[in-house]
């Protein structure tokens, strides 16, 4: 039976896999890659845990990595603008093979694996995979076309959920399985088959724009983009914030136990609201290729965002805080699906690649810093009222960001940037 228009019209747009072959490849190496980064996110702390018994080693991998992927986006943005953004998502496809083989080399080791070989891997892996994730992010308008950069944005979005949701469970079982070294020679096959795939994406140019500058001046330049314009500027301040106020989820064991009273089942179910508020955010997602009020539906999303918040620490029962961290869920995949579309429309093809690092990077610290101001808030205030003033200063500071941006709110759908629209 075909589906009724209105839900047609809500459903996930599939145009983009439909409309080529070059995203159907890019789509799935993403998928696969997620899938292997959420493998490693089970198996590095697991095996080092294993060696060592302490936490704060398996911290300080996962510090090491962050740090390293930090570095990969100013380098990785700056690369993706200047070489052939096809050819650099193949060449960390396959570092990354080699690397999650070192890793299973390491792991089977005679004396046991080594942690200096973790350390280097993970730099390595951080570095590159951050360079290939900026290069396959800056190559996709050219293979959708501006008509369907909501539609990718969407399905993109949809590959970070699944993975987030379903890669850590399966990485944990393929360990249980058959351990830790079985686990990493299974994801460098796939990780080699995803290279491979890449051959048979077809060549994209890159448009390098005017004669080439020295690197400093190039990643200055992009950092002036960002800065000048009219709705790249709002979008990553928008991204900010919601990373730095609406990032509740280091709380959860502690509001679990201390303000609702619950175990570790409920705490389970609380870490999986979000997933599934996203994921049906995005399979609902038909809706944000047509609408036009998309300058104003971004900052409402991550003003809803701090509303969320606020609700899940003012609740006090379980079923509110499930509501409020799906709710959560939801509002973060709508702006995350407008946002990236409006930022690869309104960025020339010659600095995409150094505003897809600002992107990353501005997701990266906000998310880091957020986590450490809701753990400060809460050492002060409690967990419930640091949930509160959290979500209350991001939806307030969402209001200001959107008065102070009349170029975004006057964005009317995905559009490519005008003449004028490099400047206040």
């Amino acid at each position: 039976m075909a589906a009724s228009p209105v839900l047609a019209r809500l459903l996930i747009d599939l145009s983009p896999l439909r409309g080529g072959r070059g995203f159907r490849i890019v789509f799935a190496v993403r998928l696969i890659s997620l899938f292997g980064g959420g493998f490693r996110l089970v198996a590095l702390p697991m095996q080092v845990y294993a060696m060592t018994g302490s936490s704060a080693l398996v911290a300080s991998v996962t510090i090491v990595n962050g740090v390293a992927s930090f570095g990969g986006t100013v380098v990785g943005g700056l690369l993706a603008d200047r070489l052939d953004r096809r050819r650099l998502m193949l060449v960390s496809l396959a570092v990354e093979t080699l690397v999650v083989g070192l890793f299973a080399v390491n792991t089977y080791l005679p004396g046991g694996p080594l942690l200096a070989v973790i350390y280097v891997c993970a730099t390595v892996n951080g570095v590159i995979g951050t360079m290939g994730l900026i290069a396959q992010q800056s190559m996709v308008p050219a293979l959708v076309g501006p008509q369907r950069l909501a539609a990718a944005g969407a399905l993109f979005a949809l590959t970070t959920q699944l993975g987030a949701a379903a890669a850590p469970a399966l990485g944990g079982a393929l360990i249980s399985l058959g351990g830790v070294g079985a686990g990493y020679l299974a994801t460098c096959g796939i990780a080699a088959a995803a290279t491979a795939a890449v051959w048979f994406v077809p060549p994209v140019p890159t448009d390098t724009g005017a004669a080439p500058v020295g690197a400093l001046r190039a990643v200055a330049d992009g950092l002036a983009f960002v800065a000048r314009h009219p709705v790249v500027r709002p979008l990553l301040l928008l991204g900010f914030t919601q990373g730095l106020f609406t990032t509740p989820m280091v709380l959860i064991p502690e509001f679990t136990d201390r303000v609702l009273g619950g175990d570790a089942a409920l705490a389970g179910l609380l870490y999986t609201a979000p997933a599934a508020g996203a994921l049906l955010a995005s399979l609902t997602s038909g809706w944000t290729g047509r609408v036009r009020r998309t300058g104003a539906i971004v900052p409402a999303a991550v003003a809803m965002c701090g509303v969320s918040v606020f609700l899940l620490g003012a609740g006090r029962s379980a079923a509110l805080a499930l509501f409020a961290l799906a709710l959560l869920g939801c509002c973060q995949a709508v702006e995350e699906i407008l946002r990236y579309s409006l930022i690869q429309a309104h960025t020339p093809d010659a600095l995409r690649g150094r505003v897809n690092s600002a992107w990353l990077a501005q997701a990266t610290v906000g998310g880091s810093l957020g986590a450490g101001l809701m753990g400060g808030l809460a050492a002060l205030l409690g967990t419930a009222a640091a949930m509160v003033a959290a979500g209350a200063v991001g939806a307030v500071l969402a209001g200001a960001i959107t008065v102070s941006a009349p170029g975004l709110l006057a964005t009317r759908g995905v559009a490519p940037p005008l003449p004028d629209e490099t400047t206040d």
